[in-house]
């Protein structure tokens, strides 16, 4: 299905859970959030009987993630559903990777397609003071394991000025001997994230040329997201970069997200969200699928970080019929 600007929407993010076994300090601070009623949150089965609507509605490609999408029990058992549904493609994963290694036999055997892995540092001092938690061991062994078991990997990094900045050569090497990528991603200012400082990619990719001389693009399709990717000559792996900030993508969008709490949210950096966990469990799946329509068709033209951005995108979608 189309939305308002004519772009294709093909692509659903359906967060599973709001719990994590981390404490990312971009992503939440130290002492933690409360967690939701397990009552307010989708069942799976309502998750599948969502996706299904969405595949009718030409929804193909999904990826699971969280909160971090492991600490939530029968998670395999949700993706080998979600890999049934006629007329979806594709299913991967986002994970922080601790309990990967834990869970990968079960994942593949559901049928996951690939794993995105965050992975900020190779410093476990720094890895312990970024998460809260010393499991970089068990990271490093997950993402050995995926590799092993032949699964597509990426690994996702956020540098931030003063932090992990000075680790973008080493992250990159892991591209090196295996056939994974690691894309560097550009922090964005919301909620915890407002209080670092990203490093944006063209700074990153300035680093790497100076380096390794003029690097070639790397056309081949990686996946669903908007990373775009060098190669390094002798490298087995691609080095991609997602430029939230610096590099636009929204003008080919693909996308929606499914909060675990049952909201549709067309683009991540607005408030605006559309309710169906009610509908679900009312039975009223017509009422579901013409929410999700109203979602598709109201998906903002681009995303915002300042009020005076989000208020010329307003009136831009009222000019449009949005």
């Amino acid at each position: 299905m189309q939305d308002g600007l004519g772009r294709t929407i093909d692509y659903l993010r359906i967060s599973i859970t709001d719990r994590c076994n981390l404490r990312c300090k971009y992503c939440m601070p130290e002492e933690g959030v409360p967690w939701r009623d397990m009552k307010e949150i989708l069942t799976y089965e309502e998750i599948e009987t969502f996706c299904r609507i969405g595949a009718e509605l030409g929804i193909s490609k999904i990826k699971v993630t969280g909160g971090e999408p492991l600490v939530r029990k029968g998670c395999p058992g949700l993706i080998r559903k979600l890999k049934e549904i006629p007329g979806i493609r594709e299913v991967t994963m986002t994970t922080n990777g601790v309990l990967l290694e834990e869970y990968l036999d079960d994942l593949c055997h559901a049928g996951l397609d690939a794993v995105n892995i965050s992975l900020d540092t190779l410093c476990p001092e720094v890895y312990e003071s970024l998460t809260g938690r010393p499991y970089l061991f068990k990271v490093q062994k997950g993402l050995e394991a995926a590799l092993s078991h032949g699964l597509k990997v990426k690994v996702n990094v956020v540098l931030q000025e003063g932090v992990n900045d000075g680790e973008w050569k080493n992250l990159t090497e892991l591209a090196k001997d295996a056939p994974l990528d690691v894309r560097f991603i550009e922090l964005m200012p919301i909620g915890y994230g407002k209080r670092g400082k990203g490093i944006a990619g063209d700074e990153i990719l300035k680093k790497l040329t100076q380096d390794f001389g003029p690097l070639k693009e790397d056309v081949e399709i990686h996946g669903n997201g908007p990373a775009r990717y060098v190669r390094i000559p002798g490298y087995k792996g691609s080095v991609g970069f997602i430029s939230a900030m610096h590099g636009k993508f929204c003008d080919s969008c693909n996308r929606l997200r499914l909060t675990s709490t049952g909201e549709i949210k067309p683009c991540l950096c607005y408030g605006e969200s559309f309710p169906i966990r009610e509908l679900l469990r009312s039975g009223d799946l017509e009422g579901v699928r013409e929410i999700l329509k109203e979602a598709i068709l109201k998906k903002p033209a681009e995303h915002c970080f300042t009020e005076l951005e989000k208020i010329t995108e307003t009136k831009r979608m009222t000019e449009i019929g949005g």
